[in-house]
């Protein structure tokens, strides 16, 4: 199909929606899902009737310079006109063409994000903490809310792992990014040797999933409770306030022991373990249809190396589109983290435009 013809049926789409709308014969719910998609395609058909108009007006600003009658003035200014009119409409197409990638339906979504340590011993615990003040430093510059929902602490004051909720306009379009095995290189605050060492850290970001989007039986879970316990076995209370349920298909395994109330750590679980299922149901999808991609980004995949922090060369690296900053202390004070997102959307949009048909 080409372009133009795409177009066509854009339009089309949205002159039949608004016919729809005005009869008055649609049931509550038939109104509603034709109200989504007419307010989704509105901004696209006006930025193809903005094409549409850019190009009839070249046409006339073509036809007048046919004029040979025309004063030189005249001339100059007409075409000096039609070039700049013809160097906007590449933008304007572009515009209406990302409009046109299907939309991610989690991207609207809160997000959950998991901060584990992996190799690297205690290194990797303080690192994870290092990622953890990050997405908070980010999340407060977007104006999201940061809620940490679980965290096991290491001995030394580092994160085992750390689950947090983010909260507000579009955070998993921006923040699904980040899923993958971050790298730090640098001499360990817990090594006196001064020798640099490799650690690293894994984040996870799945979607807020709420009960529409996935449905859990209750018959597919296993909901234990036991005693909450500090680092070093110490109790935290007396009563079996903590919980871990497993998901009995899956096999995912989900605990929470941070609150006193069982019934908020219950509720804590569910929400995480929704996120779980959900991502990994979105993730089977995604393999699915992207097979035959090479790119990793936006996929997803949490067993490549995503992007390294150096620290003796105050540098940081993000793997899957080569691009380097030499602002290790902004990018982990949260404040230089758009400037590495907004290449990987940009990437990722990229990609998607080259897989479409016109």
């Amino acid at each position: 199909m080409s372009f133009d013809r795409k177009l066509e049926q854009v339009v089309s789409r949205h002159i039949e929606l608004g016919e729809m709308m005005s009869t008055g014969t649609l049931d509550g719910e038939e109104f509603a899902n034709a109200s989504m998609e007419y307010a989704e395609l509105s901004p696209v058909v006006e930025a193809i009737e903005a094409i549409q108009d850019a190009k009839s007006e070249q046409a006339d600003l073509e036809e007048m310079l046919k004029d040979e009658g025309m004063s030189k003035d005249m001339r100059d200014m007409v075409g000096e006109e039609l070039r700049a009119l013809t160097e906007s409409l590449p933008a304007l197409e572009k515009k209406v063409q990302l409009s046109l990638i299907p939309k991610d339906k989690a991207d609207t979504k809160n997000a959950i994000l998991e901060i584990r340590a992996g190799t690297g011993g205690d290194e990797a615990a303080l690192f994870a903490s290092d990622l953890f003040t990050m997405y908070r430093g980010y999340a407060s510059q977007r104006g999201w809310n940061f809620e940490v929902m679980a965290a096991s602490e290491s001995d030394i004051g580092g994160y085992k792992e750390v689950f947090i909720k983010i909260t507000g306009k579009n955070v998993f379009e921006r923040m699904k990014f980040e899923s993958g095995v971050h790298r730090v290189q640098r001499v360990p605050k817990t090594e006196s040797g001064g020798r640099i060492h490799t650690s690293a850290a894994t984040v996870a970001v799945m979607p807020e999933a709420e009960d529409v989007d996935i449905e859990i039986r209750e018959q597919d879970l296993r909901i234990d409770t036991y005693r909450s316990s500090a680092p070093g076995g110490q109790s935290v209370n007396t009563t079996d306030s903590a919980v871990r349920i497993t998901h009995l298909p899956t096999g995912v395994v989900v605990s929470q022991q941070d609150e006193k109330s069982q019934h908020k750590n219950k509720a804590k679980a569910m929400t995480i373990l929704r996120a779980r299922l959900y991502e990994a149901e979105r993730q089977k999808l995604a393999d699915e249809r992207a097979a035959a991609r090479k790119s990793q980004v936006g996929s997803g995949d949490r067993s490549e190396r995503i992007r390294t922090y150096n620290f003796p060369q105050g540098r940081v690296t993000d793997h899957r589109i080569n691009v380097t900053l030499h602002k290790l202390d902004k990018v982990l004070s949260g404040e230089s983290v758009d400037e590495i997102i907004d290449q990987l959307i940009a990437e990722d949009q990229a990609d998607r435009l080259a897989e479409m048909s016109w």
